[in-house]
């Protein structure tokens, strides 16, 4: 089995080095022109790990995780819409912003590739981890999708990485996914921009 991970964010590197370190065959996807000048992608770089476009890491995997910036979105739809990728499980860990037009991202990567394994992980990260929790307390992810068979695929790939996956039910639910992502950035800004915030699933 391998992945790819797509997007230049320190997302993109923390998972595929995750998922590396379990030994996993994990290839990256960037957008052509991206500058290989954070000093992970020139680790990544500097141990031949395999840094692709879009559509040249999309083709070679069987698992796509999305981890980009948002105004890359449509590059990648148009490279998934190019292959023949509809037995491919795509997980989309992004989020979309109440200020642009995209709305939800799950939703949109639907509508624009009309793709039948998508899946919605680890978004709760956000693009900018580990920075958003460098004492590494973030133990969970919620994931949600269609499909018995590749749900407990990406359940025991979250897993396999050391996060405890929390089933948020079907694909329709991503939007809530997303927004509890925004509730803790709205957090954030009410206490003046200090630390970071997550919130942890208790059962009572």
């Amino acid at each position: 089995m391998k992945l790819a991970i797509l997007g230049g964010t320190n997302l993109a590197t923390a998972l595929g080095n995750k998922f590396l370190a379990r030994g996993m065959d994990v290839v990256f996807g960037v957008r052509e022109g991206f500058y290989v000048g954070q000093v992970a992608w020139k680790i990544l770089q500097m141990q031949n790990r395999k840094i692709f476009t879009f559509r040249e890491a999309i083709d070679q995997a069987d698992i796509v995780f999305i981890c980009s910036d948002n105004d890359v979105l449509p590059l990648i739809c148009d490279a998934i819409n190019s292959l023949d990728s509809v037995n491919k499980i795509v997980v989309d860990c992004t989020n979309g912003t109440s200020e642009n037009e995209l709305g939800c991202n799950t939703g949109y990567i639907v509508e624009e590739t009309n793709h039948p394994a998508v899946f919605k992980a680890f978004n709760n990260l956000g693009l900018e981890y580990p920075k958003s929790d460098p004492l590494e307390l973030v133990k969970e992810t919620y994931f949600c999708g269609d499909g018995v068979e590749s749900r407990l695929i990406l359940k025991r790939l979250i897993e396999l990485i050391g996060f405890k996956a929390i089933d948020a039910g079907k694909l329709k639910n991503a939007k809530l996914l997303e927004a509890v992502y925004h509730l803790r950035k709205e957090i954030a800004h009410v206490k003046n921009g200090y630390g970071d915030f997550h919130f942890k699933l208790m059962s009572v």
